[in-house]
Order: C-alpha cells, then structure tokens, then sequence
C-alpha cells in the first residue's frame, strides 16, 4: 500500500477519536459543565450532523480541488477544533465547535476513502478501503478506553488537547506522502452544482439511506452505552473501559473482514448476511443487559457487524458512483459518510427519545428496528434492481 494510505488511516484516527470518545465521557463532560447527560448526548449527535453536511456537500463544492489540499485543510480544522474544544466554557460553545470540526471530518473521510481507491489497483480497493477505516476502528479500540480512563482520571479537556497535538502529525504526514497531482480525478467541465446533483441520483440516495439506517442501529444503543452499562447493567468504570475497548478490537475484526469480504465475494450478499448479524446482536444486547460478561460479548460483535458494513456500503456507493457518476466519485463517498454520519445523529436523537418516553433499557430495541428496516430496504433495492436487468434486451 502506498504511504499515503496509512497517513489517511493515522488521520481518521483522529477524527474518530473526536467523533465517539465523548460517548466515554459524557459523564465527566455533564459533571464540569453542569448540563444533563441527555443533553450531553447531542455532542456526537452534533459532530455527526456536521459530518453528514460537510460530507456530500461541501465535498461537492470543493470538488475540482486538488486532494491534497482538501485533506490538509480539514485535517487544520480538527486541530483548532480540538483546542477550542478543550476550552469549552459551556455546552452551547462546545456543540457548536463539534459542528464545525464535524463538517471536516466529513469531507477529510469522503476525499480520503476515494483516493485510497485510486491509488491502489482495482482488485485491492476493498483492501484499501479497510486501510483508511481502521483508523476509525483504532480510536474506539485505543482512543476511547485510553481517553475514557484519562477522562476520569484528569480531565475530559485534556483528551481534546491530544487530539489536538495528534492532527498536527497527521498534517505533516498528508504534505510529506500524499501525491502532487497522482490519482486525481478527471473532472473536466465539472462544476460545483453538478456536484451536488449528483448527490440525488436514486440508486445512491437508497444506498446511502441503507446506511444511516445502520448507524441509527448502532448509534441508537451506543451514544449512552456509558449510563447503560453503569445504571441498566449496574457495572463500574473498569467494565465500561473494558467495554469500549472490546468493542474497538472487534471493530478492527470487522473492518478488514469488510475489506476482505468485499474483495473476495458479492458484495450485497455479505451486507445482507451483515445486517441480520446487527439485529440479532442487538435484541441480545437487550437480552442480557443485566450479565455483565455476555454485555461484553455482544457490545464486543456489535463492532464487528457496524464496521464490516461501513466497508462494504463503502465499497458499494464508490462502485455505483463509478458506474453512473464516474467524474464525481468522492462525492459519491461524500455522501456514504454523510449517510452514516446523519444516521449517528439520528441514533443519538431516537435513544434519547426512547429514554424519555420509554426507558434506558429499551434502546436496544430502537436499534434493532432500524436493523429490520435496512434489511427490507437492502432487499426491496436488490429486487428492484434485478427486474430493471432481466428486462433490457
């Protein structure tokens, strides 16, 4: 794999790091800055939302741009994003900074993941792919129980300041290793707006759809697996670290298996074998939520299932794009990683909702429900997509 590659992944670490290690300190976040844990929630919801915006529209905007300078540029967003975060005097200023830094994440995601495709052959995109996302796995088997314990031991606010420091070295690798001008895309006569048009093509739009019902699934249950496990579960810091840091590892599990999957066999196959595995796993999360070893086992799989369909989604959209929008595949990425990211916000918002109306053990169910639905959704496009074949000549 190229060098470039790894500085992508070494970046979404960062980014990931952002995104989901406030899942590890909501707690510690609502007790410094004396807001509600419900609301403290809404911090990955609103990092999310950033992600989903930046993501297919901004990517779109700055499309005819070199990669090398929309990676940059995003990766300097993260690190004073991250400062200003650690400095936070409230919850009002630290969502919006969250906002903010989101909107580059999504476009640092977007540009990163089709590039690693073009600058690799086509038989190992899958692979590449899996290469740029573990960064994303790595910050929740590493980051975020190493950031959930100095969280506790130190502060929250030092966990922001790292990351700061860290997206320094990720901009020192993308000027030392990303190509000048190799393995752009051609993109003559385009322009911004027919960016954005081809964000509504409609096997892209169902596609992504399928997505952020899986982040609903996940997110739903996992934006408070920190009050789940310490009040529904009645376990104690050490269980949740443990927790997390299950969930990380096997997060990495399933992202290579997405990547080698996606390589070796059909790939909506697979995403649909995926998504049954994400249902399951989570009416099992529901089932046991008072056996603390089985928790840890599920939350543990429940990694395994999200990450090995964000490569394999991955991999689905860019190979639609390069099929109907082939001058406009980053935005087809774009649009994957605003799918996944909305559906994150959305997760967050209905386990609250779930919370409020019903009770912090049912959220599971939430999450199962979205699994059921993206499975119909996959299915109903599958069988769609068969008929439009078998009748042209």
């Amino acid at each position: 794999m190229p060098a470039a590659i790894y500085v992508f992944s070494l970046c979404a670490f960062a980014f990931g790091l952002s995104e989901f290690v406030v899942a590890g300190l909501l707690t510690a976040i609502a007790d410094d800055l004396d807001a509600p844990i419900s609301l403290v929630g809404t911090a990955i919801a609103a990092y999310a939302l950033g992600a989903a915006i930046g993501a297919p529209f901004i990517t779109a905007l700055v499309a005819h741009w070199r990669d090398r300078h929309i990676l940059l540029l995003a990766t300097a967003l993260l690190g004073v994003g991250s400062l200003l975060m650690s400095a936070s005097p409230n919850l009002a200023v630290l969502l919006a900074v969250r906002f903010v830094v989101g909107l580059g994440h999504g476009v640092f995601m977007a540009v990163a993941s089709d590039a690693a495709t073009r600058l690799v052959d086509p038989q190992r995109s899958g692979r590449a792919l899996s290469v740029v996302w573990i960064g994303l796995t790595l910050a929740l088997a590493i980051g975020v129980p190493l950031g959930t314990y100095l969280g506790s031991l130190w502060s929250w606010r030092v966990v922001f300041m790292a990351i700061g420091v860290l997206s320094v070295g990720g901009m020192l690798g993308l000027a030392l290793c990303m190509p000048r001008g190799v393995a752009e895309v051609a993109s003559t006569g385009a322009g911004a707006w027919k960016g954005i048009k081809a964000i509504t093509h409609p096997q892209l739009l169902i596609t992504a759809g399928i997505g952020a019902l899986v982040s609903i699934a996940t997110f739903s249950f996992f934006t408070f697996v920190s009050p789940y496990l310490q009040q529904v579960t009645a376990v104690g810091v050490q269980w949740l670290s443990m927790g997390m840091l299950l969930f990380g590892i096997c997060a990495i599990a399933g992202n290579l298996l997405g990547g080698v999957l996606a390589d070796a066999m059909d790939v909506d196959r697979s995403i649909r074998l995926a998504l049954v595995a994400l249902a399951l796993n989570l009416l099992g999360l529901y089932g046991v939520a008072s056996l603390p070893v089985p928790m840890m086992l599920l939350i543990g799989t429940l990694g395994i299932c999200f990450f090995a369909i964000v490569t394999l989604l991955t991999l689905r959209l860019l190979r639609q794009a390069q099929r109907f929008i082939p001058a406009y595949s980053s935005v087809a990425a774009g649009l994957n990683i605003a799918s996944f990211n909305l559906g994150t916000a959305l997760g967050g918002a209905l386990g609250g909702l779930t919370i409020s109306y019903a009770s912090l053990a049912s959220i599971p169910l939430t999450g199962a429900s979205a699994a059921v639905l993206a499975v119909m959704v996959l299915y109903l496009q599958m069988r769609r997509q068969g008929e439009l074949e078998s009748s042209v000549p």
